[in-house]
């Protein structure tokens, strides 16, 4: 009896060994991955990934900061190797959570222009959107603008289209003036700002340039890739409603007009280490750039990579070159700017 339950164990144990080799075996050839980017506008390149290297790619998608939420909860259990975020505010939160790791990458820091990377390699930009002045055409002249600061002005009372202060993107903005404006002409260039509201903020960036079309306001302050996603969509309405706005590129004469990034991170987490910075380095490819520009209507981060057709359309632009970690650092103060302000 006793020589019987020790051959058991002993192949107990001869499974669980080899069931552990077996399954690092498969983890070598994979790579999981948290994104809040939709899987059509990732999937693609994920896909193009595996087929060059053999490296499978097991993605899960959803909601920037319910994927943050879970990251924390799993801590060091998480099977995630990758975190892929839009809006640095959101990339420096992760950061800050703990729930990431530094990255040192040659092939990252050549491709990635500084501004767009954490200093200390724990994000990295993988794709660059612009937040620019969108203005009706025929009430609006292009010689009427000039700054985001301007819009503060009263000549644009009841005149300007915006989303809600509780919207990363319009913090990350808020943020961004911070820096380079300080904190007191920020603060009065919010009040202005909501003083010259036409309707209170309500909807996404897509409805502020619908709610200029429609006659609501002349002015609206969206993401480009949303009017990109308006112009080459299947819905006639939209498509006739981006037609009646064009684009401004705001401070061109002096900082340039606000950027932001969607953005990767390694997971503190990380199993996978090494597959997983060959992805990331993956996505910064030339090619890899180049199929984000077109597919996302967004920019490349990577300099020398050809913008598409449409955005070749919208005119070159001066960027702000303030680096990005800038707008974590400076969010929670742009949220009390915002509420001190009114901006609901």
């Amino acid at each position: 009896m006793r020589k019987a339950s020790l051959y058991i164990i002993s192949l107990l144990a001869t499974l669980v060994a080899a069931t552990s080799f077996s399954s690092t075996a498969f983890a070598a050839e994979e790579v999981n991955l948290y994104s809040a980017r939709k899987e059509a506008l990732i999937k693609p390149l994920l896909d193009r990934f595996s087929a060059q290297t053999g490296i499978q790619v097991n993605l899960v998608t959803g909601k920037a900061d319910a994927l943050l939420k879970r990251l924390q909860l799993e801590g060091r259990n998480s099977p995630a190797d990758l975190l892929i975020t839009t809006d640095a505010g959101r990339l420096y939160r992760a950061k800050s959570a703990g729930v990431t790791q530094s990255v040192s990458s040659a092939m990252l820091k050549d491709a990635i222009p500084a501004t767009y990377r954490d200093p200390e390699g724990h994000w990295f930009g993988l794709s660059l959107r612009a937040r620019p002045i969108i203005y009706v055409k025929g009430k609006v002249s292009a010689d009427e603008l000039s700054t985001y600061e301007a819009l503060a002005e009263p000549k644009w009372a009841k005149k300007i289209c915006i989303r809600s202060s509780g919207n990363i993107y319009n913090q990350s903005l808020v943020a961004s003036m911070l820096s380079h404006d300080g904190k007191d002409k920020t603060q009065r260039w919010a009040n202005g700002l909501v003083k010259n509201l036409a309707r209170k903020p309500k909807g996404g960036d897509r409805d502020q340039i619908k709610a200029a079309a429609a006659g609501q306001c002349d002015i609206a302050i969206a993401n480009t890739y949303y009017l990109g996603k308006m112009i080459k969509g299947k819905d006639p309405s939209q498509q006739t409603a981006a037609d009646k706005v064009a684009i401004f590129w705001p401070n061109q004469s002096g900082r340039g007009a606000h950027v932001n990034i969607s953005g990767v991170m390694l997971t503190q987490a990380a199993k996978n280490r090494a597959n997983a910075i060959r992805l990331m380095e993956f996505l910064v490819t030339p090619d890899s750039q180049s199929w984000y520009a077109e597919a996302n209507y967004e920019y490349p981060v990577r300099e020398g990579v050809e913008w598409s057709d449409l955005l070749k359309q919208w005119g070159s632009f001066k960027a702000d070159q303030l680096n990005l970690a800038k707008l974590g650092q400076n969010n929670a103060e742009a949220v009390r700017i915002m509420d001190r302000a009114g901006w609901k």
